[in-house]
């Protein structure tokens, strides 16, 4: 069976949603529209950038089922299940399959406990008892494995795990994954800053929070690398770097609540990352505007 199931770029895309928690599911419409014309190869939903840790089962459903009812063919979806119970996970799970999700994803389960190589197999176990879905294993740097590979290596012997959604920065560590399996695994660059090092060490894709406000910029780098065109490819890599660096000086924990007020500075109504995240004040928006711009991505 052929593991490499994604290529190309793929948004982690935000989760639009008002003050009630509602999926505001013109303006989901509106953005996978836009990202799908500039040349993105699917979706990542309900991740980091999606907010999907901290919003109700509800409402990570309501995004699933908005973004799979539009999709229609033209691209992949990957619903994140991963949750803070066991609970919620396996129900994320079920309704990701009922919706017609091309893959699950999830982090391990060590935002607040250390467990062992051994527990984090069992997590995956479990999720796999209770679907068919092809499933993604989400690889941060708060899995804490002594042996990242050996650990994958393990993983990648569950019924229905495919690959890594890889959200580290050792990418010596990425080659040796992407070498396990004779290469049967799809292994999908996180970082967005360093998605060029990714695809040199072996990467079959990207995905990434900047994605939503770049998709034609990632497109461009992912398709010059594929044709060997690397100086084109490197010079995008640069030009995305310089948005990044204005985002992050805007973001707070991250870049999440600052790409949502780009997307708005866009036109796009995706509503304020999660509460307590920052809100940003008229000036502050106006500064973010500037600074985009002088870095080269003009919006509003």
């Amino acid at each position: 069976m052929d593991n490499i199931r994604f290529r190309g770029v793929m948004p982690a895309l935000v989760t639009p949603f008002d003050d009630g928690g509602r999926i505001k599911c013109e303006t989901v419409r509106r953005l996978m529209d836009m990202q799908l014309v500039n040349g993105v190869s699917g979706f990542y939903i309900c991740g980091n950038t999606g907010e999907g840790p901290v919003l109700s089962a509800k409402t990570r459903m309501d995004m699933a089922e908005t973004v799979m009812e539009h999709i229609k063919g033209r691209g992949a979806v990957i619903d994140h299940i991963g949750a803070s119970n066991i609970q919620d996970t396996l129900a994320l799970a079920r309704h990701a399959a009922r919706a017609g999700v091309d893959a699950i994803s999830s982090v391990a389960p060590t935002f607040f406990y250390n467990y062992t190589d051994d527990e984090i197999v069992d997590y995956y176990k479990a999720i796999a008892d209770v679907t068919d879905t092809p499933m993604i294993v989400y690889a941060t740097g708060l899995m804490r494995s002594p042996d990242i590979t050996r650990l994958i290596a393990r993983l990648m012997k569950i019924p229905g795990v495919v690959g890594v959604k890889f959200t580290r920065t050792n990418y010596f560590e990425m080659r040796k994954i992407k070498e396990l399996n004779g290469g049967n695994i799809n292994v999908i660059n996180g970082p967005d800053e360093t998605l060029l090092c990714g695809l040199v060490m072996g990467a079959d894709a990207g995905i990434g929070s900047t994605y939503n406000i770049m998709p034609a910029w990632f497109a461009r780098l992912y398709r010059s690398f594929v044709d060997g065109d690397y100086d084109t490819a490197r010079e995008y890599q640069y030009r995305i770097d310089g948005v990044i660096d204005v985002l992050l000086r805007y973001g707070v924990n991250g870049v999440i609540n600052s790409t949502k007020c780009t997307l708005e500075l866009m036109g796009f109504d995706v509503g304020q990352a999660a509460f307590p995240a920052k809100r940003f004040s008229a000036s502050e928006r106006e500064a973010l505007k500037a600074d985009l711009a002088a870095a080269g991505l003009a919006v509003g």
